[in-house]
């Protein structure tokens, strides 16, 4: 039986003394706090040992400020797979070009769209920040690229386009930039279900040659999985990126290390709640593996996690 402890915060500075906080959080037993705290721990070991990291998260949060959180993971070589959907390369690419804006939940949809504004959650998206820029700015690209490869994967068609970025002012503010500059491979298995998916589409009508291979994709996730002594994962709500995610670490008896943060509810049977636990019965974790959830919005969690987990990579 381990005492629970109060949080003392009379002698804490937030910058100096992070890790005396967190380590305070788990600590004091709940709720939320003491499973964010094992979250770090966990994230820590992931990097500390020999073990293929993996990353998965929504489109959405890329919207937000947290794209720079997500970002760094790639910059600082935290993660060695990206499994995410196409709105992470819409809404990644399109921001180097044109801003995003502050919203709010409870503005009058009917009139953003008679202005021309998309609403994601509190984000704002003018017409001219995502599918006409994007049109404008891919069209060339996805030309170029086709000049000289006719078939390629989501990972190569990525990594394809952070190379044609290397001229653009706001480059190093690009997941895709970094994908690229780090050989870090981004696997998109939906890759249709966006604004780059469309403009691909758009392209084949007039170059029927042109062919995503998915094969590849999953011949290249079965080459990681398959050669790694370890894997672990940084999951980010749900969908098909967290399921990929299991998906391919089942066939290796299961993740060991996996730390999940998500909002969606266990109630419904859906993915997107299902705690990591569930996935031991899938074969998905390890039955001896290190893993949390935590309930909680990314956008919150996430900075601070990162912050911390960044510090002890530092100084220890």
């Amino acid at each position: 039986m381990k005492p629970i402890k109060d949080i003392e915060l009379k002698d804490i500075e937030l910058g100096e003394d992070i890790d005396e906080l967190i380590e305070q959080m788990y600590n004091s037993g709940g709720f939320t706090a003491k499973k964010f705290a094992l979250g770090i721990d966990i994230l820590e070991r992931m990097n500390r040992e020999e073990c293929t990291k993996f990353l998965s998260f929504p489109a959405c949060i890329i919207a937000t400020g947290v794209r720079g959180v997500i970002r760094e993971f790639l910059r600082k070589k935290l993660v060695d797979v990206v499994i995410t959907t196409t709105g992470t390369l819409d809404h990644d690419l399109a921001r180097i070009w044109r801003d995003y804006y502050h919203g709010s939940f409870e503005m009058d949809d009917r009139e953003l769209h008679k202005k021309g504004i998309s609403r994601l959650g509190s984000i704002l998206i003018p017409n001219e920040s995502y599918g006409i820029i994007l049109e404008r700015k891919l069209q060339p690209v996805i030309r170029a690229i086709h000049s000289r490869r006719k078939e390629l994967s989501t990972h190569e068609l990525i990594w394809e386009i952070g190379k044609r970025l290397e001229k653009e002012k706001n480059k190093e503010s690009s997941i895709v930039y970094w994908s690229w500059k780090n050989r870090i491979p981004v696997f998109i298995p939906g890759i249709m279900d966006g604004a780059v998916g469309s403009q691909l589409w758009f392209f084949w009508q007039g170059h029927r040659d042109l062919k995503i291979d998915l094969f590849l994709d999953e011949q290249r996730l079965s080459d990681i999985v398959f050669n790694s002594k370890k894997t672990g994962a940084l999951i980010i709500g749900g969908g098909i990126s967290k399921h990929h995610t299991l998906w391919w670490n089942q066939f290796r008896d299961g993740l060991d290390y996996t730390v999940c943060i998500t909002t969606a509810n266990e109630f419904d049977g859906s993915l997107s709640g299902a705690r990591t636990k569930e996935a031991i019965s899938w074969g998905q974790i390890g039955e001896r593996a290190k893993h949390v959830t935590i309930d909680g919005d990314a956008t919150l969690i996430l900075p601070f996690m990162s912050a911390a987990l960044l510090r002890r990579l530092r100084l220890r």
